[in-house]
């Protein structure tokens, strides 16, 4: 890890709540506060959410890195400069919130990027829509976020079931002496609803879900739990939370020497922490996520290629990206091309041009549903083998076979 990157982060714990810290270096300071497009960013940079803010962080500043080094954004032929405005929420939801709100009436920003993960991102939507202010959720695939008829908001994940849906399809087809799901739930929107979308899944494809609790925020054992997962000895284990919750569960199975054919968990294996932390623990577990670098498309944004992003992103951060960075950059990206089609910073003629946007990216094709979250693509699922994610479907990107047994 960098450095100037850990000195950045550094310097951003230091920064209260509400105030300004730019998000790239270098940038020389605009001639007059009207031509910088100022965009707030709410994010969990401390607290347990804090793996998952720098990646939502680092696909920011590489877009607005990209559009300031191509002069800023058109805006009916003047260019305007992007400033991106991070306030810490320290993992709190009413925290988020409040965050939102003081980037809107303190720091005056023109459009949010909306706070990690679909509760938050509910949460602080309801904001949003009070101030009329666009809003583009890099990591909200819940439904549930949806539902309330807003104008203002904006998701890059598509719903939860595109993820489960592909997977039972794939386990059913491919190892048939499958019969029986075990999942294990964090008590949290997202991954509890993802876990609910499994369920619904299994039981549609006819498995026997033999088994379905939740663990609380914050568990930091998971023995008894697993334990009485071993006694049902499901061929399928399906957990979700985030990295550092699956990381712990993955280990503790390994201390009982719970194996199964299947291991699935979302969202942790796409990321190259949590490869980097299990080491052999890492193989053969199964996951599904919105976007994955082996991805091809030829975008019409500023990063072009899927290819062109994966490059910019590696000399950037000296890593490959997974899909929390790729839909950050996105968010950003979308809004560019918006303001752009607009050609204004007005905030009700960006917003419909966000909600009439037909467009490849490099993340893929980019359309929102009449709710607000992207319907436009299917996402991968991968396998982790030899080290590293294996995309298995869909078929345009597939690079490999599903291989069975976790040890």
């Amino acid at each position: 890890m960098h450095h100037s990157w850990i000195a950045r982060c550094v310097r951003l714990l230091c920064v209260p709540l509400g105030a300004l810290a730019l998000g790239y270096a270098g940038q020389a300071s605009p001639a007059s506060a009207d031509d910088v497009i100022k965009i707030g960013a709410p994010l969990p940079i401390t607290g347990p959410l804090a793996p998952e803010a720098i990646k939502q962080q680092q696909g920011y500043n590489l877009w607005a890195e990209q559009a300031n080094k191509a002069g800023g954004i058109s805006v009916g032929g003047k260019k305007y400069k992007v400033e991106i405005v991070y306030t810490d929420y320290q993992s709190n939801t009413p925290r988020a919130v409040q965050a939102s709100e003081q980037l809107i009436t303190q720091n005056n920003v023109n459009f949010l990027f909306g706070p990690f993960g679909s509760g938050a991102a509910k949460a602080a939507s309801t904001v949003s829509e009070k101030y009329k202010v666009p809003t583009l959720a890099a990591t909200a695939s819940s439904v549930q976020v949806y539902d309330q008829g807003y104008k203002y908001l904006f998701g890059t994940f598509t719903p939860n079931d595109t993820l489960t849906t592909p997977l039972t399809e794939m386990i059913k087809a491919k190892v048939p002496e499958v019969k029986k799901i075990a999942i294990l739930a964090r008590n949290d929107l997202f991954p509890l609803a993802i876990a609910q979308e499994m369920e619904k899944s299994a039981k549609a494809a006819g498995f026997e879900v033999a088994y379905f609790e939740k663990y609380a925020i914050g568990t930091l054992d998971h023995s008894a739990t697993l334990s009485s997962i071993k006694a049902l000895a499901p061929q399928w284990i399906f957990v979700t939370g985030y990295t550092n919750d699956l990381l712990l569960v993955r280990k503790q199975m390994a201390d009982q020497q719970i194996k199964a054919p299947v291991v699935s968990m979302i969202a942790g294996p796409a990321y190259q922490e949590f490869i980097d932390a299990l080491g052999k623990g890492a193989e053969n577990v199964s996951s599904a996520a919105w976007w994955h670098p082996a991805s091809q498309y030829d975008g019409k944004d500023i990063f072009g290629s899927t290819a062109n992003f994966v490059k910019l992103f590696k000399e950037k951060y000296n890593s490959e990206p997974d899909y929390a960075h790729a839909s950050a950059a996105l968010c950003g990206a979308l809004f560019q091309i918006a303001i752009e089609k607009a050609g204004s910073t007005d905030r009700d003629k960006v917003r419909d041009e966000l909600a009439k946007l037909d467009v490849v990216t490099f993340f893929g094709p980019v359309k929102f549903g009449a709710n607000g979250q992207i319907n436009s693509l299917d996402p991968p699922v991968f396998q982790i083998q030899g080290g590293k994610p294996v995309v298995l479907f869909p078929q345009a990107i597939k690079q490999g076979d599903l291989k069975i047994g976790v040890e």
